[in-house]
């Protein structure tokens, strides 16, 4: 009976591959058309549906980005996705903004959005502690930095490298720093 479940592995592990050179092929693609535009893609995912997949970008520029420009890069990556066909099943393609609780992703990211409230988690616990709240203040030689304002400004430095999540917060009633 060990056959049948070395087949399933395998199967399984195919798929996965498969699904990870579709998403490599997506991203490409979406990296290529957003570049062109000078816009940036924050984030792609590719998920699996009952009707087949579901293929979503996450894409921003300076200053917010409108309905048009991502009209545009759908249309564009739609046509490119169906002349390629990096994806072996029928799929919906969805093109939007990361909203204001946008995801932070790099380093750069940490940077560009010095002095926004954000929200992060590590891995592993930082000094005793694995979840944070405060103003963006950047990165310092791998570590961001953020001013926790509910605990009297402290300064907590957590490494980039141990950062499971972080996201921007967003703001009512007070205009952001």
């Amino acid at each position: 009976m060990g056959t049948p479940t070395l087949f399933f592995r395998l199967l399984t592990e195919d798929a996965a591959q498969v699904a990870g050179q579709a998403l490599e092929a997506v991203k490409a693609v979406a990296q290529r058309v957003t570049d062109s535009r000078g816009f940036e893609l924050v984030e792609v995912e590719l998920k699996r549906q009952r009707e087949g997949m579901l293929v979503r970008l996450f894409v921003d520029k300076e200053g917010g980005i409108g309905l048009d420009d991502l009209q545009s890069v759908s249309e564009e990556v739609s046509a490119i996705l169906d002349a390629e066909d990096p994806i072996r099943s029928s799929y919906t393609l969805e093109v939007s903004s990361p909203g204001l609780d946008r995801p932070l992703h790099t380093e750069d990211d940490y940077r560009r959005f010095a002095g926004k409230l954000a929200k992060l988690s590590s891995y592993e616990p930082v000094d005793g502690r694995r979840h944070w709240t405060g103003r963006l203040a950047g990165v310092e030689d791998g570590v961001v930095v953020i001013v926790l304002e509910t605990e009297g400004g402290k300064a907590a430095r957590v490494p980039f490298a141990k950062l499971s999540a972080g996201r921007l917060e967003v703001e009512f009633g007070k205009k952001a720093k």
